[in-house]
């Protein structure tokens, strides 16, 4: 009577540590998904500062007043 008590408390305790097994490694599996789409979207996406042409940049410091009218008329006709 003994026995039949202890072997089904080590098959249900073998089910739950089968059960875990299968929830943890879901989850080292799915943030390791998440962590290669996370960083391949931030690498293939890109900012927006890195989609800027050279000529937005131009614009961008005329707008500022960082460069005069000439000054950014000459980078339009060196950029032409």
């Amino acid at each position: 009577m003994m026995w039949d008590w202890d072997w089904h408390s080590w098959t249900w305790g073998m089910g739950l540590m089968m059960f875990l097994m299968v929830v943890f490694w879901s989850v080292v599996v799915g943030f390791i998904v998440w962590l290669i789409v996370r960083l391949t979207k931030r690498t293939t996406g890109g900012s927006t500062e890195e989609k800027r042409t050279a000529i937005d940049i131009a614009r961008e410091r005329y707008a500022k007043g960082e460069i005069t009218k000439e000054q950014f008329d000459q980078i339009k006709k060196d950029l032409s």
